[in-house]
């Protein structure tokens, strides 16, 4: 299953509140990303699907090893590029704004050559 913009932000989102042991439900993804219930259960439900996500019995969402990597993924390049904006100038906000689109539209080539550049 090829995963959109809006998949791949859902499981950046719920590898961010994952992080230091912490457990997500799905409303919990909704509030961090301002989505409304029904959008949220149709994408969790699509990323179970696709199997990307996991719920356990009590409605926790977990990622799978390819959810996780997807989600790490997202994550390193979105914390790469804002760094990069913010060190050119950027005020961080913005930053944080940019990085999220241009983070699904880059290749992997290009995002490559940015962490060659940055190093």
């Amino acid at each position: 299953m090829h995963l959109q913009e809006s998949g791949e932000m859902y499981l950046e989102a719920i590898y961010i509140l994952s992080e230091g042991g912490r457990a997500v439900r799905a409303v919990d993804v909704g509030e961090y990303r301002g989505y409304s219930k029904p959008s949220v259960s149709r994408a969790v439900g699509l990323l179970k699907k696709g199997g990307y996500v996991e719920t356990d019995e009590d409605g926790f969402l977990h990622l799978t090893h390819e959810g996780r990597a997807v989600a790490e993924k997202m994550f390193e390049r979105h914390t790469t590029i804002t760094e990069l904006l913010v060190h050119l100038g950027v005020a961080r906000e913005v930053a944080e704004e940019d990085a999220c689109r241009i983070e699904h539209a880059i290749s992997d080539e290009t995002f490559a050559a940015i962490k060659r550049f940055i190093k």
